[in-house]
This record gives C-alpha cells, sequence and structure tokens, in this order.
C-alpha cells in the first residue's frame, strides 16, 4: 500500500512537471510582461542566420553589437537578448503605467519612432482609452494589410490591454 502510494505521488509530480502540463496554463495567469515575451516569441521565431541583421527574437544588430554574421544565438541567448531589449522599450513608455508594456511590444515590432507618432500614443496621452482601431491598423508590411500581423496585435491587444 505505501509503495502504491509513493508512486501515485510520483506519477502525479512527473504529470505536473511536464511541458505539456505547463502549456496548459493560462498566458492571462502570468504577468504582463511575461505574457509580452510568450506572444513575442511566438511571432517572431528564433531567427536564422539566413536572416542577418537580425538574431534571436527579432533584434535587428546596430554597429558595435558582438553579434556575428552566420552565428545563430542559442534559445537562452535569444531570450535574454529579448528580454533586455523588450525592458529598454517598457521603460520608454513607463510613465503610461500599465499601458507601457502594451506599447513596449508594438515598438519592439515597428520601432518607438513609430510608437511616438502613432494614435494609440496620442490617444493615451489624451485620455482616451479607446484605442483598438488604432492599435490594430499597425499590420501593414511593405504598405500592404498583412494577415499574420493582424493576428499578432489583436493577441497583443487582447493580452496585454488593461481597460
Amino acid at each position: 500500500m505505501k509503495k502504491l502510494v509513493l508512486f501515485l505521488i510520483g506519477l502525479i509530480t512527473v504529470t505536473t512537471a511536464m511541458p505539456s502540463f505547463a502549456a496548459r496554463r493560462n498566458i492571462m495567469d502570468l504577468p504582463l510582461f511575461e505574457r509580452a515575451m510568450l506572444i513575442i516569441k511566438k511571432f517572431e521565431t528564433l531567427h536564422k542566420p539566413c536572416h542577418w541583421p537580425y538574431v534571436g527574437y527579432g533584434h535587428g544588430v546596430l554597429p558595435g553589437e558582438p553579434y556575428r554574421r552566420g552565428v545563430q544565438l542559442t534559445e537562452a541567448q535569444a531570450d535574454a537578448l529579448l528580454r533586455k531589449d523588450l525592458k529598454k522599450f517598457c521603460a520608454l513608455y513607463s510613465q503610461y503605467g500599465k499601458d507601457s508594456v502594451l506599447l513596449g511590444a508594438l515598438a519592439y515590432n515597428c520601432g518607438p519612432g513609430v510608437v511616438n507618432k502613432s494614435s494609440v500614443l496620442k490617444k493615451l496621452k489624451a485620455g482616451n482609452r479607446d484605442i483598438f482601431k488604432a492599435y490594430t491598423a499597425h499590420c501593414r508590411y511593405k504598405g500592404k494589410f498583412h494577415k499574420q500581423l493582424y493576428q499578432r496585435r489583436l493577441t497583443e491587444f487582447a493580452a496585454l490591454f488593461i481597460p
């Protein structure tokens, strides 16, 4: 009987520690920053050397950075770089409080110059929280509507916007 109980406890421990069990967790249970990390990872994916000058999860290599052409970052390196970049972008918009992560995620994809000129930022500055259309309008690539970018904006808005 004692062996059976220990076996069941061990089985439950192993089952709950498995990635498939962890994957069933709701993204909304995570802090905003971690939600943004997961969304960016999902839509950017880990870039390969052929995507140069982008490394990791879409980080554009700047002059003087230690990344070399033809070398792929490990998942841990890419994760650390994404975390550093996203923190930097969220800090740019820290005066917007709970919206800083949403704006940081948009800046990670479009760049802070685009966000600073956007109607999303103008509306938030004015205290207008009705930003759905303005936020989801950032879904164009080379001037054309891009379905995957629209899906990304919907996901970001649903997971990161707090009304």
